[in-house]
């Protein structure tokens, strides 16, 4: 495997890898996401098209280089919604979401979803501390991959 076909490989494998541990918390577990959640789940969306984009498109280095800063900004999205749930400071007021499949009529069988909150973590990191940790690092991996010429 070349070192382009690893650094395709690293674009699509760590957006894909935390959008599905997303989903399968989410659908499996019952941690619904909170509007930051979101947030960080679409620059991974973005990701996974710019690395698919390099495989059919040249320049290859300049997909994977976005699709490397879109992971990046997932990561920054949640390092910030990170500190919120931590009480590092203050997250943006308001930011709340309502569980699915609830009666929206009847707000008080609704569950709400708050960005300050953590639902889970491990080790003592949430799940947003830990797409900061895996995006970041894994994002700037591929950034140098994609710049490293041979």
């Amino acid at each position: 495997m070349t070192g382009l076909q690893q650094t395709r490989a690293l674009a699509l494998a760590i957006p894909v890898g935390l959008l599905g541990g997303a989903y399968i918390s989410q659908y499996g577990f019952g941690l619904y996401p909170c509007e930051m959640c979101w947030w960080q789940r679409w620059p991974h969306f973005a990701a996974v098209a710019l690395a698919l984009v390099s495989f059919v498109a040249p320049p290859q280095r300049v997909w994977l280089a976005l699709a490397g800063l879109a992971v990046i900004t997932s990561g920054l999205i949640g390092g910030f919604h990170a500190g919120v749930e931590y009480g590092w400071w203050e997250g943006i007021t308001g930011c709340s979401t309502f569980a699915p499949d609830v009666d929206v009529m009847d707000i008080s069988a609704a569950p709400l979803i708050r960005c300050d909150v953590a639902p889970w973590d491990l080790f003592g990191i949430s799940l947003a501390g830990w797409n900061f940790l895996i995006s970041c690092i894994g994002g700037a991996a591929i950034v140098a991959f994609a710049a490293y010429k041979k």
